[in-house]
């Protein structure tokens, strides 16, 4: 099974965008924090301003927070990323000649739905604020 990584690196150079909004803001400075490469964070960069949340200048390594911390929920940024965004999925490939395979998909899918709309409540109530934040505060117990 492939994981993607795609939410956690938005989050994550939301995050840097802000902490670091005084110093070098360039996709190779960013991809070394999140230890990608320069063009998966130019390709969420384009995401992220396509959905409002940055704002980028051309010719200059300068990106910005278009919004508040606090007015960019992690549902926000969850949408706003070109991915999957389903969060858990249904094995299409069951025996249908079996009572278990043959009923096992409408049953999850049910259950699934009711976990997803669950979980993007919660996201909705998560803020960058409350990242960052989180961020800082354990930067500083160290």
């Amino acid at each position: 099974m492939k994981f993607s990584y795609k939410l956690s690196d938005a989050i994550h150079l939301l995050s840097y965008l802000y902490i670091y909004k005084d110093g070098d803001l360039s996709s190779r400075a960013i991809a070394n924090s999140i230890e990608s490469n320069p063009s998966v964070v130019r390709q969420l960069m384009s995401d992220l301003r396509n959905a409002g949340l940055i704002k980028t200048h051309k010719g200059a390594a300068k990106p910005e927070l278009a919004k508040d911390l606090a007015d960019i929920s992690m549902l926000e940024v969850f949408n706003a990323i070109n991915m999957d965004h389903v969060l858990i999925h249904v094995d299409p490939k069951t025996n249908p000649e079996c009572i278990v395979g043959g009923n096992i998909q409408q049953t999850l899918e049910k259950y699934y739905a009711q976990i997803q709309t669950q979980a993007f409540e919660k996201m909705r109530t998560i803020t960058l604020a409350d990242v960052v934040n989180d961020i800082l505060t354990n930067q500083s117990v160290r």
